[in-house]
């Protein structure tokens, strides 16, 4: 079958499957009988903003690497400033910076732990729940059903997963 035959096929990816609810890529993704449009598209919504949660995640702890390495690298300046002679200016920032508080009586460390604990660990409790509450725990779904419906059938990296040759 050529390219063009198995595209001009793709208009059985819109229709619903045997359970009149859309097609996905596999049943981990399969949206459980019932689930309508507007909780799929919620939980999306959700999903994605879990997902801006764990990029600024990652931005905490790049912000804590980064300033850990600075401190640390401060510190051998300070060292080479003094060796240097120039004693007063390496006491000023070694009192003054080197080991300094980055927030009123926070390190880094002490920010990512307490971002974790509350905001992070509440968020991610939550959307779990609420996937549990309401599909089965099922992730990504919304996802999956627009993966469906923008692949093209039959067509080499299209597959609805690494197992099918399709």
């Amino acid at each position: 079958m050529s390219d063009d035959q198995q595209q001009g096929d793709q208009s059985t990816q819109t229709e619903t499957i045997g359970t009149g609810q859309p097609p996905s890529v596999d049943e981990a993704h399969t949206r459980p009988a019932g689930v309508d449009d507007a909780t799929v598209e919620a939980l999306g919504k959700i999903s994605e903003a879990l997902e801006a949660v764990e990029v600024a995640r990652g931005g905490l702890y790049t912000f804590h690497r980064l300033s850990g390495t600075a401190d640390l690298t401060l510190g051998e300046g300070v060292d080479q400033l003094r060796e240097a002679g120039h004693t007063e200016l390496a006491d000023r920032l070694e009192r003054e910076l080197v080991g300094r508080n980055v927030l009123q009586g926070r390190w880094t460390f002490q920010i990512v732990e307490e971002y974790d604990d509350g905001y992070y660990s509440t968020f991610k409790q939550l959307e779990r729940e609420a996937r549990e509450a309401l599909v089965e725990g099922k992730r990504h779904l919304f996802e999956a059903e627009m993966k469906e419906d923008r692949r093209t059938q039959g067509k080499r990296a299209h597959e609805p997963h690494p197992e099918t040759g399709e």
